[in-house]
């Protein structure tokens, strides 16, 4: 562990009143395992030093096999802290109201989450409002972006959407519907793009890209409706925290990337930008989607 990352866990250590530790006695980290990693994960050890360091008292890890497991477990009280992904962290949220964000990673091209996007190709969709006669390729049910999001947000009458509209044409993956798109089977699909923070310029990525490397003319592709931010999952503490530790963890995270770049590729996998501290007004996006996804109509089949 780098010098840096020492210093910093030394000044996060430094006396305070041991009473929230007491009362902690074991502060338990909940993760969800990779698949067919069985109850533990890479460098688990020197993670749970270093939250150890951080807090100034004894840390467990929690290997969770699935996020409704992980939530059972916050939900529960029998872990403190917990690392999600958005609709998983909005799922607990709903359960329970018993976990906040705490902070929440970025991309190392300094995206926060993603958007849902509707792409038309060659004008065939000018507007979501006009969608008669159309045919739009929608996504499996555990597409966030081609599928959850839509569903929850894309209201071109008003009313929220089943799945069973006319216009929807059903796709088994996002290769298949960018294919369609290519092709001209469909008019439109949804897919994704990279959100930045309120005025940073706009990042390339996401479907966009894909099409164009699926040989499709960027010139012919638009972007005629967008989701609110999607913000990338949360790591969440659970509410009645004790403010000492919520500090302690939010210093202690958000200059990790910086302090010791290994560890903190040990604790977040995916996103590689470093971690921003996080409320439940960032995820409101992510509570709206499983509110409206949980009120929706039924979808036959």
């Amino acid at each position: 562990m780098g010098a840096a990352f020492c210093a910093m866990a030394a000044c996060l250590a430094a006396p305070a009143s041991a009473d929230w530790r007491e009362e902690i006695g074991t502060f338990r980290v909940g993760v969800v395992g990779e698949p067919g990693a069985g109850d533990t994960i890479a460098g688990l050890a020197e993670l749970n030093d270093a939250f150890t360091k951080a807090l100034g008292l004894k840390v467990e890890f929690f290997v969770a096999r699935s996020y409704a497991a992980l939530i059972d477990a916050q939900a529960s009280s029998r872990i403190e802290y917990a690392i999600y992904s958005a609709s998983a962290y909005a799922s607990a949220y709903r359960r329970c109201e018993c976990v906040e964000p705490l902070v929440a990673p970025t991309g190392v091209d300094g995206s926060i989450g993603i958007r849902s996007v509707l792409i038309a190709k060659d004008g065939r969709l000018s507007s979501p409002e006009n969608l008669a006669g159309r045919r739009i390729a929608l996504l499996p049910a555990d597409s966030v972006a081609g599928h959850l999001l839509p569903l929850a947000a894309f209201r071109p009458d008003g009313r929220p959407l089943s799945g069973n509209e006319d216009f929807f044409v059903q796709a088994d993956s996002a290769e298949t519907a960018e294919a369609m798109l290519v092709r001209g089977d469909v008019d439109a699909i949804f897919g994704w793009v990279p959100a930045v923070p309120a005025g940073a310029p706009e990042i390339e990525g996401g479907t966009l890209s894909r099409l164009e490397a699926a040989g499709a003319d960027r010139a012919t592709l638009a972007v005629v409706w967008r989701s609110d931010v999607l913000r990338y999952g949360p790591h969440a503490v659970s509410s009645d925290l004790d403010p000492e530790p919520k500090r302690r963890l939010t210093a202690f995270l958000t200059g990790l990337k910086e302090a010791d770049p290994d560890m903190y590729e040990r604790l977040e996998l995916h996103y590689l930008g470093g971690f921003t501290a996080a409320s439940r007004t960032d995820y409101g996006p992510a509570l709206d989607m499983m509110r409206m996804l949980a009120e929706r109509p039924p979808r036959t089949e």
